[in-house]
């Protein structure tokens, strides 16, 4: 035997819960902007679907029926849920939050970000968690199966679907322990390319744009030590005379908190005297997240923190 849904139409437990509210076919239609003759429409259909008058005549008045009175509580119920289940959900609540975020970026665009957000959790979403993986998975297939909800950093291999949004853009500084050689007076070509260097690769790789730009001039560096990861090599310049590559603002533009790890380790950034291409630092989410309520507070934060504010 065969069973059939039936039709359900919620505008009916909107009218429902409207008539019972105001006990008045006149005020339910003003209340949901409708004609007192529509309203009545409804009313007759909503005593055949329910099989009794809900509302009777009292006089001038209406009172509703023992089956009204024990429906009024349901109907205001199901219209608030209604509410809540078509209300978009950019219109969150960040204390309300409980969420953990995972947040796929490099060690230093990490270190810049996470006090940052950190923070700004404690005072306006103290539910939110942060996880942040190294970068260990190709973004694309990552955020299309839900394993990251975000990817910060240089933005390069997007699929066509991934949403970008672009952050801040950087120029690559020497960074160098103070009372290095090269901070003693003015930096050229020569004395960069003479200097010992370590290169930051994930791939191992020696090269990068420096070597080309000093190969236009016929130089080349020396590259001893290849690390997969910024905050050791800025380390290691610390501890010693090798010379690694910071972000640091573009010339006019407030400092960059991807400086503050060089900083707090007390390395001079000197201006590399051979052009380098701008290095833009993004994010990236799968389209899925982009009307969600809690990912749009988790970008915004993102946002807030790698965006340098101008003073006033």
């Amino acid at each position: 035997m065969s069973s059939q849904v039936p039709h359900l139409d919620a505008n009916l437990a909107i009218a429902l819960d409207a008539l019972l509210a105001e006990q008045s076919v006149t005020r339910a239609a003003a209340r949901l902007r409708t004609s007192p003759a529509a309203m009545s429409r409804t009313l007759a259909r909503l005593r055949r679907v329910l099989q009794d008058p809900l509302l009777v005549r009292a006089g001038q008045a209406m009172v509703p029926t023992p089956r009204a009175e024990a429906l009024r509580d349901e109907a205001a119920a199901v219209v608030r849920r209604l509410e809540a289940l078509l209300t978009p959900s950019g219109g969150i609540d960040p204390a309300a939050l409980r969420r953990t975020f995972t947040v796929q970026t490099s060690d230093l665009v990490g270190v810049a970000l996470a006090p940052g957000l950190l923070g700004l959790a404690r005072r306006e979403a103290p539910g939110v968690s942060l996880r942040m993986p190294p970068e260990e998975w190709e973004a694309g297939p990552a955020l299309r199966e839900g394993r990251i909800d975000l990817e910060v950093g240089a933005i390069d291999h997007a699929d066509p679907e991934t949403r970008v949004e672009k952050l801040t853009t950087v120029r690559m500084a020497a960074g160098v322990r103070a009372g290095h050689p090269l901070a003693e007076g003015p930096l050229t070509p020569a004395g960069l390319a003479a200097a010992e260097h370590v290169v930051v690769s994930r791939r191992g790789r020696f090269t990068g744009p420096l070597d080309a730009a000093l190969g236009e001039r016929g130089l080349s560096r020396r590259v001893s030590v290849v690390l997969p990861g910024h905050l050791a090599a800025m380390a290691l310049a610390a501890a010693g005379d090798v010379v690694c590559l910071v972000p640091a603002a573009l010339p006019g533009e407030p400092p960059s908190p991807l400086s503050d790890a060089a900083r707090a380790l007390g390395l001079r950034l000197l201006e590399i005297p051979v052009p380098l291409p701008p290095v833009t630092i993004g994010m990236a989410w799968h389209p899925r997240h982009t009307a969600d309520g809690a990912h749009r507070w988790l970008r915004d934060g993102v946002r807030r923190v790698l965006r340098p504010a101008r003073e006033e």
